[in-house]
């Protein structure tokens, strides 16, 4: 079994056949797919997906970068509204099913908190909110005890100033899509427990991803496709569907010099170890 540790299929350009797509991906082997939080506009979509779905479907929880603006107080207390709801899997009750709104949330069900991070490609308007929120969110992961999922664009260094100011509270976590080099997985990890999403891009012709894999160790190695996004070759271009995990697998296991089969085995049981909920 594969698991897709970052997926979308709320998403419009995913949702008119989400049930297709599921389909698709369990017939190619992917057996527990996440589907990553983004904000309140479409919270209600990915539940009532992964109500569907239960033992193969699981969320994520948080506010994304890009959601930060005028309205992110209302948008954080929805989220932490939510995280009340969430049982731990030791609790004797850990069902938490809530009617919340349009939809039933299912607190058993979440596995991190994310996607939260940093995004400054549309420019730094909202930068300062965003290192408060992700910040404010890295307190709630510690006291859920629950990884984070990292989204990160143009934003390193505030990131690292962040992860600095909160090396106290011991995270653990993936950084989603990873396409850094191998200095800066170092330097994140002096300062909390971080595995990587690899997606599509290490397939991609020109990619430097390749040789920056061949140097992480395997423990640390997560499979993701972020559908509907980033599709690996041969699909670049086009919609992208967890069902491309495998394809993902085989390239990291030419990188790797190991079988399809032995990296299947070793990413799933990382994804099992890091989102112990699943």
């Amino acid at each position: 079994m594969f698991v897709d540790t970052h997926t979308h299929f709320y998403d419009q350009w995913l949702l008119p056949d989400a049930e297709e797509a599921i389909e698709r991906a369990l017939k190619a082997g992917v057996g527990k797919m996440i589907q990553a939080d983004v904000d309140s506009r479409e919270r209600s979509a990915m539940w009532e997906i992964g109500n569907r779905h239960p033992g193969v479907i699981y969320e994520m929880l948080g506010l994304y970068p890009c959601s930060v603006t005028e309205n992110w107080k209302d948008e954080l207390d929805l989220v932490y509204a939510l995280s009340q709801k969430v049982k731990s899997p030791s609790s004797a009750n850990n069902k938490a099913d809530a009617p919340e709104g349009d939809f039933t949330f299912c607190g058993e069900r979440v596995v991190a908190i994310g996607e939260i991070g940093l995004d400054y490609h549309e420019g730094k308007e909202f930068a300062q909110l965003q290192k408060e929120v992700l910040r404010l969110q890295f307190e709630l992961a510690a006291k859920m005890d629950l990884p984070v999922n990292i989204h990160l664009r143009d934003a390193w260094e505030d990131f690292f100033e962040v992860l600095e100011d909160c090396r106290h509270l011991h995270l653990r976590g993936n950084l989603h899509c990873f396409t850094a080099s191998y200095e800066v997985y170092e330097r994140a990890n002096r300062f909390a427990d971080f595995s990587v999403g690899i997606g599509g891009v290490i397939t991609f012709k020109n990619a430097g991803l390749p040789k920056v894999v061949e140097r992480i160790p395997l423990e640390k190695i997560l499979l993701e496709t972020d559908a509907p996004y980033i599709a690996p070759v041969p699909y670049r271009g086009q919609r992208n569907e967890s069902a491309n995990i495998p394809i993902i697998a085989q390239k990291v296991a030419e990188v790797k010099g190991l079988t399809l089969e032995q990296i299947e085995e070793i990413t799933t049981n990382n994804a099992l170890k890091l989102f112990d909920r699943i």
